[in-house]
């Protein structure tokens, strides 16, 4: 597979990345303490070609030790606006749904990924990436390089020497921080071996004391959440195995006095404290919890009911920043991209009318300026 557009890419943007640091950037009160930063966001469907381009820039230039994706690469159900509007697809009559099945999770991997060089990435693993004709196991063998890095399989073999199995849930540990990537994309999941697996990995956690951190991300939110009708609620395989994960993960907060923060995305919008509901405030506490799905998918309209949330916005896209002290606590910073950072050179290929129409037109949520910020 030859991956041109993205070799150009990273040429730009590593231009673009010396013109940001130049310019310098502000400084936490509490950087003297900051053991490592990293950068999470999901749903890149749809616009994702265009708007990944223009995060990569900002997470580059903040100097992250990786990059984590929660899920949904392409729609897969129907072709995505970015690639109908690039040039070698412009002006010609629309590709057969054939056609683009087979180039969909290439041109993610081209335009989106390799375009972060000798930075981490780690993929999780969406409810699109199985909608038929793809599956489970076509995206395993497609995203291998990323499942197997030398990370990924040194950590897999620790954990069990025998198991040589690629699989969309796995976990990497970094600065005293373990992060639990899980795959919950489809009715199925979390699926008892999955559970099991997990169960394992909390139990090391709470034995090692070098652990201080648990970050556990994955695409649907777990259940109880502000966003309930869009998360794993929707099924009762979901809403049953969520909620023994989530019941894990108190545990291990309580009695190995473990940070535990949990990521999601799917729903198409950033929502802080989203596990702040009457649920879980009478079932054993709420867990911080973050929905960041703002990386070019089509944006949703916010719950109507969020009144436990923090900060919540729609009609944007950005990343969330992650930054880990050396006491194992975490602060999350919602990074916002604006329309004029987009890159040039992507600008110039999709053409400013399709980047303004992604940042203007792609949504069925309210405008911007009605969003709420709460």
């Amino acid at each position: 597979m030859k991956f041109k557009f993205g070799a150009i890419c990273v040429a730009a943007l590593l231009l673009y990345v010396a013109v940001s640091v130049a310019r310098g950037q502000a400084q936490s009160k509490n950087d003297s303490d900051v053991v490592l930063r990293f950068a999470v966001s999901g749903d890149s469907r749809n616009c994702g070609d265009v708007v990944v381009p223009g995060l990569i820039a900002q997470i580059l230039a903040d100097h992250s030790a990786f990059y984590w994706h929660l899920g949904d690469f392409r729609a897969i159900y129907a072709i995505d606006e970015d690639i109908q509007h690039q040039p070698e697809h412009r002006d010609k009559p629309m590709m057969t749904m054939a056609e683009y099945h087979a180039i969909a999770w290439p041109d993610f991997l081209e335009n989106q990924i390799v375009p972060f060089g000798s930075t981490p990435v780690f993929l999780g693993i969406g409810n699109h990436e199985t909608i038929a004709p793809k599956t489970r196991e076509e995206l395993i063998a497609q995203i291998a390089d990323w499942l197997d890095t030398p990370m990924l399989r040194e950590q897999r073999l620790r954990d069990d020497p025998h198991d040589f199995r690629l699989k969309t849930y796995y976990h990497w540990m970094m600065a005293g921080a373990d992060f639990i990537n899980m795959d919950n994309a489809s009715a199925d999941e979390f699926s008892k071996r999955q559970l099991e697996w997990f169960e394992g990995v909390l139990s090391r956690d709470a034995e090692n004391a070098d652990v201080k951190t648990i970050v556990v991300g994955m695409h649907q939110a777990l259940p109880e959440s502000i966003s309930y009708d869009h998360s794993m609620n929707a099924t009762f395989i979901g809403a049953e195995s969520g909620r023994r994960v989530y019941e894990d993960l108190l545990r291990v907060q309580k009695h190995a006095h473990r940070k535990v923060y949990v990521l999601a995305s799917h729903s198409h919008y950033y929502v802080e404290n989203v596990y702040n509901t009457e649920r879980w405030r009478t079932h054993g506490g709420v867990l911080p919890g973050w929905i960041i799905g703002t990386a070019g998918a089509v944006r949703y309209p916010l719950p109507v009911e969020r009144s436990g949330a923090g900060e919540a916005m729609t009609n944007v896209y950005g990343y969330l920043r992650g930054t880990l002290h050396a006491d194992g606590e975490l602060d999350f910073e919602f990074r916002k991209l604006e329309e004029t950072d987009i890159p040039a050179e992507v600008a110039a290929r999709y053409t400013p009318k399709f980047v303004h129409w992604c940042f203007a037109e792609n949504s069925n949520a309210k405008t911007e300026a009605e969003s709420d910020t709460h």
